[in-house]
């Protein structure tokens, strides 16, 4: 048997199925409604994890030989709290992997969905997908299986759990010099403006002093269902070894909550995820991590349209900002690349109603003479075939323009573009190393870090 798997935008795919004996066309399992499916294949049974009627997601069952929609059978339920990010069937298991606030639980079911025990995970982290979008590896047919686990403090480790015993054992790890005990992780929640609430990582040195001045680096994405989660950057530790305080939020748009949590960062409703965005800002200076001067914000691709609009929006907020491979004039994204693909979620300003709410917040139709900006890095690469290069070198060149009426020159407009290099995957070590020296030497030398 073969499952098809069809992808419609971020929000709809469908299945197909086919007897790879027959010369039979494939036949479609689902029925057209604009909801997410996965499926695997056992022992003649096809195993389906779908938001279908339920934004946490659940699991179906249903025999290969009645695989319409009709004879589905539910047998793991929406989670209440959490939402389901895969269930993969390894050793006549289900894994079912959860995201609780954007940090990873993995449960154990039955093959027949009754819940047999929840698997101890080390700590505040993610699973870390494996090929081909699987995040347990193994066979169907086993006694052991692995997944990948890392954190922020925890380098990504891959684990090995032994479905005789129980028991979860590491089995390989990436090195790095890194002391995990050195270093507090804790996870708060803040009100966006609608009043929404948002969960947002912070990550500090033990004993740092609140006292309103520390270097901050503020990152996020917020799109495309994407979930943010604990990661380890080894570079990071360059910056709190030096005082400074990394923080991740978890804005809307990205499937933190589940589909809903998506539907209302995209669309007529990105301006949420801006909002989300400019409150953790907020928060972190309310709550004496920072102030505007020792405030840096970063981020890429769908996160550069999020340092676009977040520094045209509220330029005082911040001291510096890198914008790297930025999606800024969305006039006219549509246009360029493959960018088309991305029209289910932005939307199109060739659409008239779609135009009214984009305009009001592409950051290049937003750039104001005489206001004063943070400094910022722009970062693109002439090779880009993702994200266009011409919007970063547009929106440099319009505020260096702009600039003269009211730029102080301690706070430049840059533009970094990295020769045979494309949207960031595969780049060479000693190309990451020069884009890492230049972050690290902007933001230091922006923030007044020694």
């Amino acid at each position: 048997w073969l499952i098809i798997d069809c992808e419609q935008g971020w929000t709809k795919t469908e299945l197909f199925l086919k007897d790879t004996a027959s010369d039979a066309a494939p036949v479609r399992i689902t029925t057209g409604k604009e909801f997410l499916y996965t499926a695997d294949i056992f022992d003649n049974y096809i195993y389906i994890t779908t938001n279908e009627d339920a934004p946490r997601y659940r699991v179906f069952k249903t025999p290969v030989s009645k695989a319409a929609r009709e004879n589905w059978k539910e047998i793991i339920p929406q989670d209440k709290a959490a939402v389901l990010s895969s269930a993969d069937i390894v050793g006549r298991r289900i894994f079912a992997h959860y995201k609780q606030d954007a940090t990873s639980r993995l449960k154990l079911y039955s093959i027949q969905g009754q819940y047999l025990r929840d698997i101890k995970l080390p700590g505040i982290g993610n699973l870390e997908d494996l090929s081909r979008g699987y995040e347990l590896g193994g066979l169907h047919e086993t006694q052991e299986a692995f997944f990948v686990y890392q954190s922020f403090t925890q380098p990504t480790t891959a684990y090995r759990y032994d479905l005789k015993t129980n028991q979860t054992s590491a089995f390989a790890t990436v090195a790095a010099d890194v002391d995990p005990n050195a270093y507090d992780v804790k996870q708060v929640f803040y009100k966006s403006k609608d009043g929404t609430r948002v969960p947002m990582f912070i990550v500090a040195k033990k004993g740092l002093q609140q006292d309103g001045h520390q270097p901050t680096l503020l990152t996020g994405y917020g799109g495309f269902n994407v979930t943010e989660s604990p990661v380890f950057l080894k570079g990071t530790y360059l910056w709190l070894e030096h005082g400074g305080v990394y923080a991740l939020a978890n804005m809307r748009g990205g499937s933190e909550y589940g589909e809903d949590w998506h539907r209302a960062g995209m669309l007529d409703k990105k301006q949420n995820v801006f909002d989300d965005f400019i409150a953790a800002a907020e928060y972190l200076i309310a709550q004496k991590y920072t102030d505007k001067d020792h405030l840096a914000i970063q981020g890429g691709s769908n996160g550069g349209l999020l340092m676009g609009a977040a520094m045209t929006q509220r330029p005082e907020l911040y001291r510096a900002v890198i914008c790297q491979v930025p999606l800024l004039d969305m006039l006219r994204y549509q246009n360029f690349q493959i960018a088309k693909l991305w029209i289910p979620e932005y939307g199109s300003a060739e659409n008239p109603d779609q135009f009214k709410f984009i305009y009001a917040y592409s950051p290049y139709q937003h750039v104001k003479a005489g206001t004063v900006y943070p400094a910022v890095l722009f970062m693109t690469a002439d090779s880009d075939t993702r994200v266009d290069p011409m919007h970063a070198k547009k929106m440099a060149a319009l505020m260096q323009a702009e600039a003269a009426n009211g730029q102080s020159k301690d706070r430049p407009i840059l533009l970094r573009i990295e020769p045979k290099a494309g949207h960031g995957a595969g780049k060479p070590i000693s190309k990451l190393i020069e884009e890492g020296t230049d972050i690290w030497s902007f933001l230091f030398w922006q923030l007044g870090v020694h």
